[in-house]
């Protein structure tokens, strides 16, 4: 990595750590109560994991590829399925049907992806489409609103913001990854929006519980 994109990386890291510290402050305000302490919840975890992703190799030997691969990134999808789909769409019988396929999905990419230099990760690419279809509908169900004049006061805003320039926007970087390696400076530019927009979500996350309502 560059300079720019080392300092990138540790910034990416320290507001996760924020995000998590920031959503801990307001838990006893507005989030314990509700369904929103899971995203507590899930802030935390996800910021261990980035630790020990970046120094757990100082103290034991592990795969940091399976590690993502297997724990953190499943963990993400399921979070967010959860989250969009019973949280704000009210339909858990959607979140269990989409959950399935993504798991579905690891049978093709371990069977017949494994190899492939196109596609990096078919279960992530997989994985992102599924969300992009949730963040579509909760987009839709934004517009549609009575109350979208207080859009700003809706915590799902900045959530679905940040996933939307996160996951969907990086989407066809980690699905073509071997294809961009041979092009650097694509592949640079990419990267660098990769570790940006991932700070620029984890800000909106912190920003959805210093603005966003209780019951949104």
């Amino acid at each position: 990595m560059s300079g720019f994109q080392t300092f990138l990386s540790n910034a990416l890291l320290l507001v996760e750590g924020l995000a998590a510290i920031i959503s801990i402050f307001y838990y006893y305000k507005n989030a314990a109560n509700n369904l929103w302490k899971y995203f507590v919840f899930y802030l935390g975890f996800i910021f261990v994991c980035e630790l020990f992703g970046k120094y757990g190799e100082n103290w034991i030997t592990f795969s940091k590829a399976q590690f993502y691969n297997y724990l953190v990134i499943p963990l993400q999808f399921f979070f967010f399925y959860w989250l969009y789909a019973v949280k704000s769409l009210k339909k858990r019988g959607l979140f269990i049907i989409l959950s399935l396929l993504y798991l579905i999905s690891f049978i093709p990419s371990e069977f017949y992806f494994k190899g492939s230099k196109i596609i990096f990760s078919f279960n992530y690419t997989f994985g992102s489409l599924i969300l992009m279809v949730l963040v579509l509908m909760e987009y839709y169900k934004q517009i549609t609103s009575a109350d979208i004049i207080n859009f700003n006061k809706n915590r799902m805003f900045y959530i679905n913001l940040g996933v939307t320039l996160f996951y969907i926007g990086t989407l066809p970087f980690w699905t073509f990854y071997y294809l961009l390696v041979k092009y650097l400076p694509i592949w640079n530019v990419y990267f660098d929006y990769f570790l940006i927009s991932g700070i620029v979500m984890y800000i909106l996350f912190s920003i959805s519980f210093i603005w966003g309502k209780q019951n949104s």
